[in-house]
């Protein structure tokens, strides 16, 4: 199916045919392999960096895109209806810059931002912790001053581009308890005393590496503190309003990909005399499924519009991520229904939409703390 697609500018139709191009001709064909190997595409994502595709929503001046965010969320719709692993990829590596470009001091921008979004450096984002997914402000990883080092020590865990990045963001308490006594590191990868665990093994997304990451006394100099001490909480949700954005655009293409399968599928499969999609029952799925999906879009670009313009998104976002990951759950799920036995075997790809579509549920916040921030943003007073 055919996306009708209100772009605003001549410039973003472009892009969103140039990465129409690269998602056939450089993600496709090569996502099957990649996925059975569990090998992380790091040339592909360097050629999506080279096209300038892993700084979109960054200023110019620094070597990103300069694009709007609902341009950049479309292109990530685009990935992740080709390869949902490349899209988190970038989903990720647009989290990770976010720290120095939104919260950075100018020579740290000067210093860091134009590998970064030029794709030449690989990023990971370093929160969660393994007993305390959810709850960031328990965070227990420490970064304690030694000259004009900080020496940290601690466990990351669930950390995406764990190994392969370039660079972490390091988020870390330097002070005492509760969101006030942390701070956000930008350490490279080589720093001695980091040392990535072995891979998680994930029900879907396999070409993308996930794993927990040790610091046992890591020494990362002083002036690799981004914005304030104690104020690398704030520098986190504010990341993660964005990041949310992201994981619902994948969400998006996903289920738009899983719905535009079943589609096909079901106007070649004749059943007792006719096709199957003109049997009622599984019309009246997919008229459901591709009604899900455009609503789905709607919402997540709301949100994104809702960014470009300087006004409050969070609650948006929260609802965006919620909305859209859970539809994609839906729609694959259903997506392998409609293909029956057929579906659930790995000769047709929407098995594999539907453990990928899982942990969208999960990332960047899972469903449940989407919901307790939209009811909690309806509790207050206004």
């Amino acid at each position: 199916m055919n996306v009708e697609r209100f772009l605003p500018t001549g410039e973003a139709v472009a892009l969103l045919e140039l990465t129409q191009e690269l998602a056939e001709h450089e993600l496709a064909p090569r996502v099957d392999d990649f996925e059975a190997r569990g090998e992380f595409p790091r040339e592909a994502i360097r050629t999506l960096g080279r096209a300038g595709l892993l700084g979109l929503p960054y200023p110019e001046e620094f070597g990103g895109g300069g694009q709007p965010y609902e341009v950049y969320l479309q292109v990530l719709e685009v990935l992740a209806g080709r390869w949902l692993a490349v899209a988190e990829a970038v989903s990720v590596h647009t989290l990770s810059c976010y720290p120095v470009a939104a919260h950075g001091s100018d020579p740290q921008r000067k210093r860091f931002l134009r590998d970064m979004l030029g794709g030449e450096l690989l990023g990971a984002y370093c929160l969660s912790e393994p007993q305390g997914g959810s709850d960031a402000a328990s965070l227990t990883t420490r970064a304690v001053r030694d000259g004009d080092d900080f020496v940290v020590t601690g466990t990351k865990a669930w950390i995406t581009h764990a190994g392969v990045a370039d660079f972490y963001n390091i988020f870390c308490r330097t002070g005492g308890p509760g969101p006030e006594g942390i701070s956000c590191l930008l350490a490279q990868a080589d720093t001695a005393g980091i040392t990535p665990q072995a891979r998680e093994k994930t029900m879907g997304l396999r070409s993308s590496p996930v794993a927990q990451i040790a610091f046992d006394s890591a020494r990362v100099p002083g002036d690799r503190l981004i914005g304030d001490e104690g104020g690398g909480f704030r520098i986190a949700m504010r990341a993660l309003d964005s990041g949310r954005l992201g994981i619902a655009a994948c969400a998006v293409g996903l289920a738009q990909a899983a719905l535009d399968y079943a589609v096909a599928y079901s106007r070649e499969r004749d059943q007792f005399g006719q096709r199957i999609i003109d049997f009622q029952g599984l019309g009246f799925m997919l008229a459901d499924m591709a009604t899900q999906v455009s609503a789905a879009r709607a919402l997540t670009l709301h949100a994104a519009r809702l960014r470009d313009a300087g006004r409050r998104y969070s609650i948006e976002s929260a609802k965006a991520k919620l909305f859209a990951t859970d539809m994609a759950m839906k729609v694959t799920t259903d997506a392998v229904q409609v293909l029956g036995g057929y579906g659930y075997v790995a000769d047709h790809p929407v098995e594999r939409y539907m453990r990928e579509a899982k942990v969208l549920q999960i990332v960047e916040g899972t469903n449940q703390i989407q919901r307790l921030v939209i009811s909690r943003a309806l509790a207050r007073k206004r």
